[in-house]
């Protein structure tokens, strides 16, 4: 399998098509080893995207692939990392009230120097805004991500669900006042959640050159097709901490669906977590799709998807659309 590599929207960056993200997984079901073999297997892949959020296991995420890049040692400039401020960190860093929930300057500017703290880096290669923060002026969050990456702490910033009026709106600002303009959204997209990618967001491919990084390709799981018949022991579904995933990937008309789609991957030869992916990859405004992992196994399986897009003809795209 040869990684293929999309230039980030309009900006110079190019990323790897599949990507590895830390969601869920890193402090919540790996230690720093499982965190390493990870991403070495998806760097052996190609993957030279990694993304994480200050929020990911309350920090601790940031804290085991910081480590794991430290130990592992590539050159700097042959990987991208991503974080994202939105929400804090309870308590350690979150008592105060201007420490969650919110995008403005002062917490903006601490933020960020914290997770380079917990990740051992002298800067992110993506700061985003992981949610629009409706108590702070879009003015002042744009100006303070312009300074975040002026100061040479992050080399792009972007937005992660966000809404097309206020990336437009935060675009126009720094276009105005001559600064840093965000470049990427973060949304989620899959199967079963178009309508931002394909529809909200068709202007702004064109208009100002916006790259997406997409999260949930597999609908958090669903579209593995492994919650047909209930919770696996030893799938995310079970933490705890997703349970309030339950509703949505125990869906019975959900479920039936992901059987139908289970049958096109037979005909491919491929299983249906691949073809879901792989249909991401379809989608030429998907500057690259994020995939996760809990094992080494795991990582090399999502890779294949690769392949399996190229099989995806007209004919077959219009197979799966009919389905959903």
């Amino acid at each position: 399998m040869t990684m293929e590599y999309r230039r980030l929207g309009r900006a110079g960056l190019r990323v790897s098509v599949l990507s590895f993200g830390s969601w869920i997984t890193y402090g919540n079901q790996l230690d720093e080893s499982a965190a390493l073999n990870l991403m070495a297997a998806a760097r052996d892949h190609g993957v030279n995207f990694f993304d994480n959020a200050e929020v990911y296991a309350s920090g601790k995420s940031e804290e085991l692939m910081g480590a794991a890049l430290k130990k592992l040692g590539w050159d700097r400039l042959t990987y991208v990392v991503t974080t994202k401020f939105f929400w804090g960190l309870p308590p350690k860093f979150g008592e105060g009230i201007n420490e969650k929930n919110t995008l403005n300057r002062k917490y903006l500017m601490q933020a960020i120097d914290a997770s380079l703290k917990r990740l051992q880096l002298d800067y992110v290669d993506i700061a985003y805004c992981h949610r629009p923060d409706p108590n702070t002026s879009l003015e002042e969050t744009v100006f303070a991500m312009h300074d975040m990456v002026a100061r040479g702490k992050a080399t792009y910033w972007g937005t992660s669900e966000w809404s097309a009026v206020d990336i437009m709106g935060a675009w126009q600002i720094a276009d105005k006042h001559h600064l840093h303009k965000p470049i990427v959204e973060q949304p989620e997209y899959n199967l079963f959640n178009r309508s931002k990618v394909e529809r909200e967001y068709a202007r702004l491919y064109s208009e100002i050159g916006l790259g997406t990084t997409i999260w949930s390709p597999l609908a958090s799981g669903l579209l593995t097709g492994k919650y047909a018949k209930g919770v696996p022991a030893d799938s995310r579904g079970s933490l705890k901490s997703m349970a309030w995933m339950h509703d949505s990937l125990l869906d019975p008309a959900k479920n039936a669906i992901v059987v139908k789609l289970g049958a096109i991957a037979q005909d491919l030869g491929c299983t249906t977590a691949q073809l879901a992916i792989a249909w991401c990859l379809k989608n030429p405004n998907v500057s690259t799709v994020i995939t996760g992992a809990s094992r080494v196994e795991q990582v090399t399986e999502n890779m294949k998807a690769l392949q399996v897009s190229a099989q995806l003809t007209p004919d077959i795209m219009a197979r799966i659309n009919a389905i959903f």
